[in-house]
This record gives C-alpha cells, structure tokens and sequence, in this order.
C-alpha cells in the first residue's frame, strides 16, 4: 500500500507527515488570472454553442468537470512544495538501542532474531549500516535490564534475563543528554517485563523532542508453543494443607490435544492434572490440587513435557516459593448452647497438629465450659472484653449465640477481629445464629457474607428445614470443599452425603461474595446459601448455615472409616487462619529474582491490639547462602501508617532467608520471617512473541516510526527528516506529481466522454 502511495504521490506517507506544506513562486499570479479570465471567456463561448441543444443540467455536469481541470492546472501553477528539516551530514548523532535479552535468541523468523542485528547492523558493508553511517555519528546501546554503552553492534551477547524498555530509552536519553540527538532506534521484539508503566519515559523523550524509531523483530504469533504463562500460589500454608493452584496454560498449534501438568517438589512428583488444550490463541485456565507434606521453604515446579514441533520449551514451566508453616494456629470456638457440633468439630482437627479449637461453651448463665485452653487464665472471663484478647487468636467460629450476649464493644470487636486484625470469622447456624440470634443491624451483620433480614420465626415456633446440600461450580473447584480424591469425585461423593437441618433461612449473599454451597428442600422456598464467604478489611468472613453437619459422621448411611466430615471441617479451619496476619509481618517485593536485582522488603508493624505504629525501630537481617549476614535498616514510607521499607541485592544464587526485628520504646516487636530464591529465571521466554502493538506505541508517542525487517530498508531516510539536532530546511515539489497528471487525464477524457454520449461533441 505504501508503494503504491509512493508511485502516486511522489513520496511516501511519511514524508507528508513530516513535512509543511506551502506555495511558491508568487509571479505565477499574473499567469493564473489571466489563464482564468481566457478560460471563463471560453466556458462562455462553450455554453453559448451547446445551449440550444444542451439541457441545463448538461451545462452543470460539463462546469463542473472544467472547473475541476482548471482547479488541477491551478494548483500546479501555484508550485506546491514540501518543505521538510533534514539533518546535515555527519553533524548529528543516532543512538541505536539493541536488545540484549534472551529471548533475542528465538529462532522464529529467517533465523534467530539477533541474527537481523549481525546482518544489518553488525557489519559496516550492510546497506542500512552504511545509509545510517553515511548521515549520523552512530552511537550503539544494549539494553536489557538498563542500557549500556558498546562499541558496536558485535558487542551485544544477549544473555540478558528481562527487558525494561522504559528505563533502558531513558538511560541512552541521558547519556546522549548535550549532543544534536537526530533519534533512537530501538530493535528489539518489544518485550517488557518490568512491571513499570513507559508513560513518563515517552512523555520525557517526547518533551526532549527526540523521536524513537522501533524495529520489531519476531513473529507475532508463534505457530506451536505451550506456555504456563501465570501461577497463582499462596506464599504461605500450614504443614500438610491440601492446595489447590490456579495456573493459566496459552498455547497455538495443539488445539484439543491433552497435556499434563505435573507439580513437583524437589524433583519429587506430587501432583498432576491432565488438561485438554482450547482452541488456538486462548488460555486454558488449570487447577491442580497436591499436599504439602514437608515445612520450611519449599520451591514447587509447575511443568508440562516439552511438545512435537514446538519452538520455546523454556516457558513450558514456572516455579513458585511457598514457605510451610509447622506451626499450631489456634482458634476461639464460642458456643451458646450445648450440641453436638461441639464434640464432633473437636473430633475432626483433633489429629491436626497445626489446629488447636480453643472452645469456650456456655452451659448456664454466666457457666461456661473451657476446652483445649493453654491456661488456666485463658477466657476464665468468659469471651474475651478486650482486643489483646481475642487478638490472640486466629480464626473465630461463633456457635449458636444471641447477639444480645454480646455488649455493644464486643460485637464491634469481632468485626474489627476482621477487618484490623485480619482474622477469619465462620458463623454457625442455629436457634440463637444469624438473623434468629437478632444479629440483624449490629456490626457482625456488616461482616457476614450474607444478608440477614427479618426473624422468619418465633419462640414458640422456631423456623425448622431440612436440605440437600451441593455444591455450587465454584464450590467443586474450591480446596475448602473438595471432599474426594478429585473433583470429580468430590462431586459424586457430595451427591451421597444424607440430608442435614437448618434453624436459619437465608435470603441472598452479598455482592461480591462467593457460594460454594446450597441446599434445597420441601421447607425452602427457594435454594439457599450453605456455605458462603467473603473478604472483608484484612481479614475474610464465612457463613455455615447449617446446625447439625455432625450427621456426615454419624448418620446410617456413613460408613465407620469415612473421612468426609473430618476432611471438610480440617480445610474449612485451615483455609480460615490462612494467611492471618501476625503483629509484624514482612513480604519481599518478588520472592524469585536473577542474581544482581535489588528487592525490596516491606515490613508492616503493628502492636498487640492491632493498631499500626509509626514509631518503632525496624531492621531485617538477610543470611545469604553463603551464611554472610546483613543488616538492612526498614524506615517508615510516611505514606502509611505501620509500613516499614529497605531494599537489599543479592548477589548469589540460592535462598535467603529475611528476618525482621525491631521495637517501640522498651517493647520488642515479635520476628517475621520471609524468603527470597535467586536464581538465573527465564522471565524472557514467556510472552516472547514480537510485541508490535507495544512498539507502535512508542514510536507514535513520541514522533517517530515502526519497523519490520521487511520495511526497514527506509529507516535512514525516515530519521533524515527530524526536526533535532542540527538540520536544513529542504524543498520538494509537488507539482509533477503523477496523480495530478492522471486526475488531469482523467477530468479531460470525462468531459470528452460526456459530451460523446450526450452528443454535443
């Protein structure tokens, strides 16, 4: 198309866009008015001859197509031109910004892409080298990480690990910074894995007015390739959870055929889900469930074997640092009444030993029952009346128990247990829970997932109904409720399970909440929320609606040696404590870098009733592998309250591991733990196709323009019209273009083939 344009227009497009339009020539003017008064007197004569046999409209159609002539030879005698800045010879430089990452490596296209770079910039015989080198004072960059002077092309070793565009355009800015700068060239196949927004880097090179002129190499679109292209872990668990991981799988070239993903530990298989792959060009989101089964770090490998015929391997697999936790987290049980639940709840987490149920159990008026307590101090007042309190716990089941128990402070300090604590709140159904416990309208309603109404029974008619229970989709996908092997048989094991009760009709869930069971019934006027939850603050809420699921233990039908009601109610509580937060807790900026990238650690402190603290004295100290310790000191960031920030390098590989202490005034803060993994990562695989919407972008946002190898033949031309640097202003004539000759041709053969048809030739 644009050589088409070109053979029309004389120039190409690029030429128009640069250039300013104006008219020479100003003693053309005496010839236009007297070649206008010869041809008015003509068209005069013209119409005189033609008007007895010649209707009116004839007489339009022929003005017009003279005036139009007229129009053409007119704007040729005005000597149009374009006038265009181009640089002068030799007095201006170019930097030219080579990609130096791995990904350059990937053969995709007439070879591997670096080798475009060898032919055309690395050696001084190539044509575009010498068109540049004949205009400019060249000046060679390799960037990856940032962008680092070279000699010349043959420099670059692309080993670079990740791509920062942004910071790399304005390193070679500020290093060309005082020299006639004409532009930059970028080559590159437009991956940028930084995280960091180009938006200020291009308004810069804009405002400078320096142009950035990308050649994009690579294919847009692989034509077979796998890719585990994200990993969704959590960074902690407790010992011997029972995970469920979402990964996301893009692929071309293999639609419906069937891959596994295995999930390995130490080289250690753990788990695997067999996937059948959609159509070309679209992810397939992928579950895998596994058990974690030993503590401390551990780094887990997501993997699919490497395809027939497939061009990167690499970015068939991911890894991701989970630090296991061996370690009990305690949860407050408070329960109204005497039942069942109690005993059975214990019964289930009991051979747990990373749970510890703390119940506290009224038996009578101002009687309670304490089980599981760690002294003989803890709750010996019954439920806890201050934040230190309660704060010390986890997670907190409330039982069957009116709101009217609760004074005022202490139902506004469960939900602050949630969301200033960060804790996990599961409310029970019952006679005395929900919207029958009277807890409409007080601050634990705000918390719950579900939205509680009026009472639907009275005292001496208390609402009763029996359900089945399912699962929703999400609830078949979800680790809480995955009560088989599978989930696929964790499906059919649900359709099993007897019938269970309930005291609690439940209308609707709040937006934003997410169901994961139901349960419907001859007593239901419609199904209802079973087993519901929601974030809220820093902390989630839950809801279990139902009164009696001791049942799926107990009941007939449930043979001696079933685990359902155990395994249901040991990943229910986990998933509640998981990821509470401690007093301080800390968490790097990335958990896996490539040796030499600095990572940030951000440390949040608060004390013990969980409010943040500004004015504490934190520090981190970093083990290397090597056992090297060092000291990082975190400073308040001001902008929030309780937030503390350092950044430390490593610079080995392996793992290291982050402690952070400190204190306020005589108070010592207790220690947070996190780890960092370095290690060579092939961030550059992933997503490697050539990036051209990301390559347009900065080449139109800043003035310049895009390349393809194809197309790159006009790039020294294209820089030559820069308005940077030292430059001439150049005249071209537009005049003798061709599409005025032929709109001239054109406009004469029409009035000569009207005239024949019409007969007035």
């Amino acid at each position: 198309m644009e050589s088409i344009f070109a053979f029309l227009f004389k120039y190409r497009p690029f030429v128009f866009e640069k250039g300013h339009f104006a008219l020479s020539a100003p003693w053309s003017m005496i010839g236009i008015v007297a070649f206008g008064v010869v041809v008015l007197g003509a068209l005069s004569f013209s119409y005189t001859r033609v008007r007895g046999k010649s209707r009116w409209q004839d007489r339009v159609i022929l003005g017009s197509i003279r005036a139009a002539a007229l129009a053409v030879i007119l704007f040729c005698l005005f000597r149009p031109k374009l006038m265009l800045s181009t640089v002068v010879p030799q007095r201006n430089f170019l930097g030219i910004l080579i990609d130096d990452s791995q990904s350059m490596q990937i053969a995709d296209q007439d070879g591997a892409r670096s080798a475009f770079v060898a032919r055309t910039l690395g050696s001084p015989d190539s044509a575009l080298f010498k068109a540049l080198a004949e205009r400019f004072q060249l000046r060679f960059f390799r960037f990856s990480s940032t962008a680092d002077r070279v000699a010349d092309a043959t420099q670059v070793r692309y080993t670079g690990r990740e791509s920062r565009l942004g910071h790399s355009l304005e390193a070679a800015r500020t290093e060309l910074a005082g020299l006639p700068v004409s532009g930059l060239v970028v080559v590159s196949d437009g991956a940028d894995n930084s995280g960091v927004g180009l938006t200020e880097s291009l308004l810069a090179l804009k405002g400078a007015g320096v142009p950035v002129f990308t050649v994009g190499l690579g294919r847009e679109r692989f034509e077979k390739d796998i890719e585990i292209s994200r990993v969704d872990a959590p960074r902690s668990v407790l010992l011997g959870t029972s995970l469920v991981v979402d990964l996301l799988v893009r692929q071309n070239g293999y639609r419906g055929s069937k891959i596994t993903v295995f999930v390995e530990d130490a080289g250690r298989i753990v788990g695997s889900r067999e996937v059948e792959l959609p159509p070309d060009g679209q992810a397939a989101p992928v579950r895998v469930h596994f058990t974690v089964t030993e503590a401390g770090p551990r780094v887990f490998r997501f993997r699919i074997a490497p395809q027939a015929g497939e061009l990167v391997t690499p970015n068939n697999q991911q890894d991701a640092l989970i630090l296991v936790n061996d370690r009990r987290d305690r949860v407050l049980y408070f329960e109204g009444e005497p039942r069942w639940e109690v005993k059975f709840i214990r019964r289930a987490v009991d051979a747990d030993k990373n749970l510890q149920v703390v119940v506290l159990q009224r038996t009578a008026q101002d009687k309670f029952l304490r089980l599981s307590v760690d002294s003989a101090n803890e709750l010996i007042g019954g439920f806890p009346k201050t934040r230190e309190e309660l704060f010390r716990y986890r997670g907190l089941i409330l039982g069957s128990v009116e709101a009217g128990f609760f004074t005022p402070d202490q139902l506004r300090m469960i939900a602050d247990f949630v969301s200033q604590r960060g804790g996990g709140l599961l409310a029970l159904g019952g006679r005395r829970s929900f919207s029958e416990g009277g807890y409409t309208g007080t601050s634990v309603a705000d918390v719950l997932p579900v939205a509680l109404g009026p009472r639907a029974g009275s005292d001496s008619m208390p609402f009763f109904a029996e359900m089945k229970v399912e699962p929703t989709p999400a609830g078949l996908s979800s680790p809480i409720t995955q009560i088989g092997p599978t989930e696929e048989a964790s499906a059919q094991r649900w359709k099993t399970l007897p019938e269970l009760s309930t005291f609690n009709p439940i209308g609707t869930v709040k937006p934003g909440a997410t169901t994961l069971l139901t349960g419907s019934g001859r007593d239901l006027r419609s199904r209802q929320a079973v087993l519901a939850y929601q974030r809220y603050g820093r902390g989630k809420s839950a809801a279990f609606t139902v009164q009696d699921s001791w049942l799926w233990q107990m009941h007939a039908s449930i043979p001696l040696e079933d685990q359902t009601h155990e395994t249901l109610w040991r990943q229910l509580l986990r998933w509640i404590v998981s990821d509470v937060p401690f007093e301080v807790t800390v968490t790097a900026s990335r958990d896996r870098v490539s040796p030499g990238d600095p990572v940030t650690l951000t440390a949040e402190v608060d004390d013990d009733r969980y409010f943040r603290i500004n004015n504490a004295v934190v520090t981190a100290q970093v083990v290397a592998p090597t056992g090297e310790k060092q000291t990082i000191p975190l400073d308040w960031t001001v902008s929030r309250d309780g937030e503390y920030r350092g950044t430390f390098t490593p610079k080995a590989e392996g793992l290291y591991a982050i402690t952070v202490s400190g204190n306020q005034g005589s108070r010592a803060l207790p220690p947070a733990t996190a780890y960092v993994q370095a290690t060579p990562l092939s961030t550059e695989y992933f997503d490697a196709e050539m990036h051209a919407p990301l390559l347009k972008r900065i080449a139109e946002e800043t003035g310049g323009r895009f390349y393809t190898p194809a197309t790159v033949s006009t790039l020294p031309e294209d820089v030559s019209y820069t308005q940077s640097g030292a430059a001439v202003v150049e005249e071209k004539d537009l005049w003798d273009m061709p599409i005025l000759f032929l709109l001239l041709v054109g406009l004469v053969s029409a009035e000569w083939g009207y005239r024949r048809k019409r007969g007035l030739a």
